[in-house]
């Protein structure tokens, strides 16, 4: 249910802009022969000629509705130009018109706080920059005002259209106008501004909708299409939402819009007015019935959010009428195509944006045999996401098995699929103190792998995955010894001299009264640092663990020695504590790393010939 919340204290200018018919543009551009042509952009259907999903004005003048099918629109328009969506892996690729939308959230975040709500509309802040051209250069005279600013759609100013422009001037220009006002006129001369540029780049035109909150840019930003925009000043926001229809009101148009015109005879926004805050609670709940008080009087606290990337990854397929899926193998077989394609794009994400998601949920429409009008719908299911094609494909089959499971209620019945998606959802910036866990174990000479690969560096096979991160806690480090082998590579291998010397020097001073190796070993474990297999140890470290020899005492004896870092705490880990299972859950990301950890390369031997045993024990203590 919705949830109110509260008014920010200064003034804010909202601006929601909306692309026009946008596919059809994105087509026009690709085609210019298209350009001023009735035209229809129609998903990968065979079915009646496929679904239109977008409508030029032009092929809009003959009657054409996005409702339509491909045929009924020629039967309409026969001139109609029907273009068909990039197909791949069986279904629509919208990856052209999400790149295309892209280029236009580039222009438009220039001005302000940008929050990409869709492929093709963005709410922008513009609050800041309107302050700045109020105290620099504030409108002031009606003949300076951009063209464009002054084709604006001021609500509650007289409409004769022989005016309209200069009433627009006076209004952008008032000296009279409070502070709200003023603010408003300098975002409305923005918004053309930006308007004007995504033209001239891109070839799209927008429309936009521009107001104190997000909620009136909102249902403004369509009223005058295409290629307009409309301003609503706040003297004029009751007038505006006294005659809306309750379904036009976002969060409205389902069961809650309903049950205020079943249970409440409300009709439209204005009718909530006759209702008092306590009468709403009562009917909605304590927030719901808040939310609707306000919206009625055009109140909304809704922030825009500095989001330039879409909040979640989705892919879909409808299967209508006898393209309906009737079994599990070919249920299986669409959604291993669903996720192939989420999984390309949750790691494009990865790659290019520094992004992680956290939840696969998969949802379908069903019905079952001779039960039309069954009220039970499938259910949807959610799991932690599991990075890797297979992965996630095996974890919605399982998703789609259990919500089967539940929506046939045991019932041994058939059943068919209309409907599959899939969706990563929760995705979070990786944290900009996070990387690569070696970080912690190599020293400063050390050349460390990058944090982040490049996707042509991410292999299919999670289980090949080397690279981690961890977000830094403790400030401690190992040394390393370098070498090289015969090739020519170099690889890293902690130094078990540098970090036991450390460990010990550290636990000499907390500890005088410790004596012995036992007593070393048994600090070791209650800090969590024993290391029973370093990464990349050398030769004699290993054998001296094999014989419960320190590998300190090892290393003495057959290596030179290094830098020590006095203070510095040695980083180790226990590999009998890496439970394998654990790692499989995790990102490829992370799984690369610890891999590397569990199965570290083979080193050549360092040792001289003719060494004796006697170089595999520390030399006795004076």
């Amino acid at each position: 249910m919705p949830v109110a919340r509260r008014e920010p204290q200064e003034p804010r200018v909202i601006a929601h802009v909306d692309m026009d018919c946008f596919y059809v543009q994105v087509e026009q551009r690709r085609n210019p022969a298209l350009r001023g042509q009735p035209t229809a952009v129609v998903q990968y259907n065979d079915w009646k000629g496929g679904g239109l999903i977008a409508v030029s004005y032009e092929a809009r003048g003959f009657g054409v509705k996005r409702s339509m099918r491909g045929d009924e629109a020629k039967r309409v328009c026969p001139g109609i130009n029907l273009v068909q969506v990039p197909v791949a892996r069986g279904k629509a690729d919208l990856n052209l018109y999400r790149s295309a939308g892209s280029e236009v959230v580039a222009i438009l975040a220039s001005k302000g706080k940008c929050e990409r709500a869709s492929i093709d509309e963005v709410y922008l802040d513009l609050t800041d920059a309107a302050k700045e051209m109020l105290l620099q250069a504030p409108p002031d005279s009606p003949e300076q005002i951009l063209m464009e600013a002054a084709k604006s759609n001021i609500l509650g100013l007289p409409s004769d259209p022989n005016e309209k422009e200069k009433n627009v001037r006076a209004w952008l220009c008032r000296s009279d106008a409070d502070y709200e006002d003023k603010l408003l006129a300098c975002g409305a001369i923005i918004v053309a501004q930006l308007r004007i540029r995504v033209l001239e780049e891109t070839q799209f035109t927008c429309s936009a909708g521009i107001s104190h909150n997000k909620m009136l840019a909102k249902l403004v930003s369509g009223m005058h299409k295409p290629a307009q925009q409309t301003v609503v000043p706040s003297s004029s926001v009751q007038d505006f939402l006294a005659s809306l229809p309750v379904k036009k009101m976002k969060q409205l148009g389902g069961k809650l819009g309903s049950s205020l015109q079943d249970d409440l005879g409300v009709e439209t926004i204005g009718d909530l007015l006759s209702f008092t805050e306590e009468k709403l609670q009562e009917q909605y709940g304590v927030n719901t019935g808040t939310w609707l008080w306000k919206i009625a009087r055009g109140i909304s606290g809704e922030e825009v959010e500095d989001r330039l990337l879409p909040k979640s990854h989705g892919c879909g397929k409808t299967f209508p009428g006898p393209k309906a899926l009737k079994n599990s193998a070919s249920v299986k077989g669409w959604l291993d195509q669903l996720c192939e394609e989420l999984s390309e794009r949750i790691q494009s994400d990865l790659n290019q944006n520094k992004r992680i998601a956290q939840t696969l949920t998969l949802h379908a429409r069903a019905s079952k045999e001779n039960e039309r009008d069954s009220m039970k719908k499938f259910p949807s299911k959610s799991c932690p996401l599991r990075y890797g094609t297979g992965k996630i494909q095996e974890d919605a089959m399982k998703l789609f098995e259990s919500g089967l499971h539940d929506f046939l209620e045991s019932q041994n019945t058939g059943w068919s699929i209309t409907s599959l998606s899939v969706t990563a959802s929760k995705i979070f910036d990786i944290p900009s103190g996070t990387s690569s866990i070696l970080r912690y174990i190599k020293g400063p000479s050390s050349s460390a792998s990058p944090a982040i690969p490049n996707s042509s560096s991410v292999p299919e096979d999670p289980s090949l995955d080397n690279n981690v991160y961890v977000t830094p806690i403790h400030e401690e480090q190992c040394e390393l010894s370098t070498s090289e082998k015969e090739d020519g590579k170099r690889y890293s291998a902690i130094s078990a001299k540098q970090c036991s010397a450390n460990e010990e020097k550290r636990i000499s001073k907390k500890l005088p009264e410790v004596k012995g190796q036992s007593a070393l070993h048994e600090k070791r474990k209650s800090d969590g640092l024993i290391c029973s297999h370093p990464v990349g140890s050398s030769l004699e470290a290993n054998r001296a663990e094999e014989h419960n020899v320190s590998a300190q005492g090892a290393d003495r004896s057959s290596t030179n020695g290094g830098d020590e870092h006095s203070g510095s705490n040695a980083w180790m880990f226990n590999v009998e504590d890496i439970d394998p299972a654990v790692v499989e859950e995790l990102p490829p990301e992370i799984q690369r790393e610890i891999q590397g950890w569990i199965r570290p390369p083979k080193q050549p031997s360092t040792k001289r010939r003719g060494s004796t045993i006697s170089s595999y024990f520390p030399p006795a203590r004076s």
